[in-house]
């Protein structure tokens, strides 16, 4: 019987991860490339295609390619495996990429949001080891989070649950390309922190969420201030999440949340103003340590689950 390898594709809006995973789910393969979204679906899911066969070309004799799991912007169909109208990839709004992906590679193939692929990661190999229920917050080009309540993906009636970066933190805040304001996405996702910092300092121009989190690091007031604000409007988030679900364990994921402390610190200190004393003590708020492999460990992982 030959080996079933898998692979794992975490689709962002700025860049895509792929991985392939051998029967251990060890990954022995790594890819990385920009996804280019304003040039539509044709041109990435060509690029992730060329990844993939040089994956396959690599294979001996006794392994084969087995399934793919891919994790992407949401709002999607995870049944269907189409992607319905990502905020932030707008030419990919009704894209049935698992079809695609099934007819192109001739193996199953699996679709699911972002933060949900990244959640069963850390279920299964990261900091949500031990723990049956936890909250999976990302932070980047957008905000979402996950939810997982006694060991199960909790979807929602039309899988929208965990859309929380567009639930309201300001009514009177920033428009946010959901078309309403305030959403804590507008505090917290790259691109905020981005127009953020060049109000404050327009001498400087639009600089990335990455270089704003380095200049945090060495001291910078105005990124300490906008890293800051990051966090509160985090703390708020993760204190209003657990009062609603009853859930301790959160874990913060994204590259924003490579602020580490700046952010997380923040963070923790505004939890216990926005949730009862005797619950916000439960509250364990972490960063990943899985990183970026958290989705793609979590799209591999469904991607064998369509070979059982």
């Amino acid at each position: 019987m030959p080996k079933d390898y898998v692979v794992g594709i975490d689709l962002g809006g700025t860049k895509s991860a792929l991985a392939l995973l051998d029967e251990n789910n060890q990954i022995v393969a790594r890819a990385r490339i920009a996804t280019e979204a304003d040039e539509g679906p044709d041109n990435i899911i060509g690029r992730l295609l060329e990844e993939i066969e040089t994956f396959k070309a690599g294979l001996a004799a006794d392994v084969r390619l087995a399934a793919v799991g891919v994790c992407a912007p949401g709002p999607l169909d995870h049944e269907q495996g189409i992607m319905l109208s990502p905020t932030n990839m707008p030419r990919f709004h009704n894209t049935p990429l698992k079809t695609i992906l099934e007819e192109r590679l001739g193996v199953p193939a699996r679709l699911e949001h972002d933060a949900k692929a990244a959640a069963l990661g850390e279920l299964y190999a990261g900091e949500g080891q031990g723990f049956n229920s936890l909250v999976y917050i990302v932070i980047g080009t957008g905000v979402g989070a996950a939810i997982i309540l006694n060991g199960d993906l909790y979807r929602g009636e039309k899988n929208f649950a965990g859309e929380i970066g567009h639930a309201t933190l300001d009514r009177y805040g920033e428009p946010c390309h959901c078309g309403s304001r305030g959403c804590f996405e507008t505090f917290m996702s790259g691109p905020s922190l981005t127009k953020r910092y060049a109000r404050l300092c327009p001498d400087v121009g639009q600089i990335s969420g990455a270089a704003i989190t380095e200049r945090a690091k060495h001291g910078d007031e105005a990124a300490l201030q906008i890293i800051h604000e990051a966090g509160e409007a985090l703390g708020v988030m993760v204190a209003t999440t657990a009062m609603m679900l009853d859930i301790e364990r959160f874990i913060v994921g994204g590259s924003v949340a490579k602020a580490g402390d700046l952010l997380i610190n923040s963070a923790r200190t505004t939890i216990p103003k926005y949730s009862f004393k005797s619950f916000s003590s439960r509250i364990s708020l972490v960063s990943t340590k899985l990183g970026e492999d958290a989705a793609i460990l979590g799209a591999a992982h469904l991607a064998r689950q369509a070979l059982s």
